[in-house]
């Protein structure tokens, strides 16, 4: 499917708790009493004393467009730097940590048996382009990783050539995240963006890798680039600072003074961003220019930088493509109806046209719409294709023979787990004999296969070995559905030691997205073995709102159909108590960015249901944040939650808004986690919302939250043993809520 924006996405890494949507990433966070209705699972009480800290109330008002006026008694802590909401900020991690004291022994060991499970020396399988290998690597006690690469002529005996330490780069920061790397197909040239503060902003460098030495020109705000083949000349797109959104696409002559770069297009409508790459065949610049409905690309010849761009099929309303290239044609992915005036072709379909008349007069249809198969993208090679397609809930792998495309001869790669998530790999080279994928399951580590499609033959190059003798086969993944209200089945996977699957007692940590159409598949973490290991089960749900199921599960589950994602999840915890899975009185959820704000629905609606809640860098106050069209992503977003400057969409954001849905009654204890430098979800949105609830509430149970006031992302922490202490915090919070340590 075409691109999508990351959105309100969280970005995690396999050391979470949760699941992952993407692989950019990527793919990613006490009791004090017991309200009437909630668990009563016996937990340890915290010290008695702590006075949680109260923000002051001053009222700001919000003419709505239904004609009422919304009250913001919390708006003052929007105020970013001002001392008094610094001091708020500092006196609600200071609470949290005085609430949590009891929690540090088994913190202490989880993190102790989560670090005992990192992989501290390890080597990515290192994977061909041009004349090097490269590979990224870790070492013992270091935060970052090292990307290297060694000649191909040199063998196994070649000398190793450390391209980029991120090690280095971090020394003097407390935070380092690399943003888009390329290196030149000659291998000269290594371009790198670099941030340092978490809010996502890179600045491209240039670094000459004959010499080691950085060229002078530096670049703010890049968010993709590439080369040309002759690495003299690189295409990147920028953001702009207020909004984020990659709206300018330049050309830039390697070693010149970037104030000199010509400027190739500029996107004015704020619903649209764009990114540049190169075709599989690296023939052509392709530019990818969408809003989360529609679609625009346009290319030139990598061997005629200076030509002027072609579009492909001029913008239509909710007309969504994507282009690859192989010899004189052009592969489109497309929703385009197959015929005129006919529906649109909500799972796509796969055209091609001649590369110089590409325009959609021209297209003709190789793979038909299927409307049980979701066809995600398409990766050409010179000798076959592959295909990625959803169907069931699950991510396939599709192989054409040859040049041909058509779906008679194609076949799917079996594959061994019922539940399972993959992803694409390097695979650089047009000539390739072989498709490299990852693959893993909530039980079965990291994965590099390589799958031969001459022979059918599937090689595994490297599982991940886990260090402390894990062992997958004391653990089982099953799939099962539960029916949503409206008579839909929702797939859930569900992870967990052999024999707790059935026996109905189990605690369970039921975590969900459903936003953007993005799927969240179930992928590895070896922190989360340490509550598999205390009998706790991890369950998945694939609510509607995500993609899972294709682009009609999105569709049902935003804009004015976007309560269908709350009622899926809590139907989902429902179904698992009612199938004999969890122990309805212990069942904490879990959820980050988008998936934040399902938890927070799903708590004001049915509060009773969970003995927990986890919302990690949540966007909760839904009503002022796409008021704010200054924010980064708020335009953009108009398309997936609405725009409440329109009656009628304001009325459904006003049904589930979280941070305006709060009501005196008794909640379940909470747990708010974000960072200061977020650029996603800003800090203030859990900061009112947690504020708002514990003013609000009737019941005792805590609220709690912890911010990163040092520099962190919408991901948390950059270096990799940071995340470890973070997710025995986490670890250690959920535990106890389940009665599970």
């Amino acid at each position: 499917m075409p691109f999508r924006h990351a959105g309100r996405l969280f970005l995690v890494t396999s050391l979470s708790l949760g699941c992952s949507a993407t692989p950019s990433a990527e793919p990613p966070p006490a009791q004090l009493g017991t309200p009437s209705g909630t668990s009563s699972a016996a937990v340890e009480a915290p010290p008695a004393g702590p006075v949680a800290p109260v923000a002051k109330k001053v009222p700001h008002v919000v003419q709505l467009a239904n004609g009422k006026k919304l009250v913001d008694d919390y708006a003052w802590l929007q105020k970013k730097d001002a001392p008094e909401v610094l001091s708020h900020l500092k006196a609600e991690n200071a609470y949290t940590e005085q609430m949590t004291a009891h929690l540090r022994p088994l913190e202490e060991k989880l993190h102790a048996e989560m670090l005992g499970r990192l992989v501290e020396d390890d080597t990515e399988v290192p994977h061909k382009d041009g004349a090097f290998l490269y590979y990224n690597r870790d070492e013992k006690g270091k935060q970052y990783p090292i990307l290297a690469r060694k000649p191909v002529k040199g063998g196994d005996a070649a000398k190793e050539e450390v391209i980029l330490d991120v090690n280095e780069l971090a020394k003097g920061q407390k935070f380092v995240g690399l943003g888009p790397v390329k290196v030149s197909d000659d291998g000269n040239l290594l371009a790198y963006g670099l941030d340092t503060t978490g809010f996502r902003q890179f600045v491209l460098h240039f670094k000459d890798l004959r010499t080691g030495a950085l060229l002078p020109e530096r670049i703010e705000r890049v968010t993709s680039v590439v080369f040309t083949k002759d690495g003299r000349t690189a295409f990147y797109t920028v953001e702009d600072p207020q909004t984020k959104r990659s709206h300018r696409l330049y050309r830039h002559a390697v070693g010149t003074d970037p104030a000199t770069d010509t400027l190739l297009h500029e996107e004015k409508d704020e619903r649209f961003g764009m990114r540049v790459s190169r075709s599989a065949s690296r023939a052509l610049i392709l530019v990818q220019i969408e809003s989360h409905t529609t679609s625009e690309v346009r290319f030139l010849r990598e061997d005629k930088p200076n030509g002027a761009l072609v579009v492909v099929a001029p913008r239509e309303q909710d007309h969504e493509y994507q282009v690859e290239h192989r010899d004189r044609d052009l592969l489109i992915l497309t929703n385009s109806p197959a015929t005129a005036g006919g529906p649109k072709s909500t799972n796509y379909r796969l055209v091609k046209a001649p590369l110089d008349r590409p325009d959609r007069a021209s297209w003709k249809e190789v793979i038909p719409y299927r409307s049980e198969v979701m066809l995600e993208r398409i990766q050409p090679f010179a000798g076959f294709t592959v295909a990625l397609e959803r169907e069931g809930g699950g991510r396939h792998l599709r192989v054409f023979p040859g040049k041909s495309m058509a779906l008679e001869g194609s076949h799917r790669v079996a594959l061994p787990d019922e539940v399972y998530a993959l992803w694409p790999e390097w695979n650089s080279e047009f000539g390739a004999t072989s498709y490299r994928f990852r693959y893993e399951s909530p039980i079965t580590p990291e994965s590099i296969y390589e799958y031969e499609p001459a022979t059918k033959k599937l090689n595994l190059r490297k599982r991940q070995v886990i260090p402390g003798g894990y062992d997958r086969e004391r653990y089982e993944v099953k799939r099962v559905f539960a029916t949503a209200k409206d008579g839909t089945k929702i797939p859930i996977s569900l992870a967990g030691r052999k024999g707790a699957l059935g026996s109905g007692k189990a605690p369970v940590l039921l975590y969900g997205y459903g936003s953007y159409g993005i799927p969240m598949f179930p992928y590895f973490s070896s922190a989360r073995i340490s509550l598999l290991d205390r009998d706790v089960l991890f369950a998945l749900a694939h609510i509607r709102g995500g993609g899972e199921l294709g682009e009609t599960w999105h569709d049902e589950g935003k804009m004015k159909k976007k309560m269908n994602t709350f009622t899926d999840f809590i139907d989902s915890a429902e179904s698992l108590v009612a199938q004999g899975v969890a122990d309805p009185k212990r069942i904490v959820i879990q959820g980050g960015s988008a998936g934040g704000l399902l938890v927070g629905a799903v708590t004001n609606l049915r509060p009773e249901l969970f003995a927990g809640v986890v919302a990690e860098v949540p966007f909760v106050d839904v009503i002022n944040t796409m008021l704010d069209e200054s924010l980064p992503l708020t335009v953009g977003e108009f398309e997936e939650w609405g725009n409440p400057k329109k009656a009628e969409d304001l009325e459904t954001m006003l049904q589930y808004s979280p941070y305006d849905n709060i009501t005196a009654k008794a909640y379940p204890p909470v747990l708010v986690r974000t960072a200061y430098n977020d650029s996603q979800v800003m800090y203030w949105e859990p900061a009112k919302y947690v504020a708002k609830l514990r003013a609000t509430r009737t019941d005792a149970n805590p609220v709690l939250f912890k911010i990163h006031l040092d520099p962190a992302g919408h991901g948390g922490l950059s270096g990799r043993y940071d995340r470890v202490k973070d997710a025995a915090f986490t670890g250690a919070w959920i535990l106890d809520r389940l009665g599970a340590k």
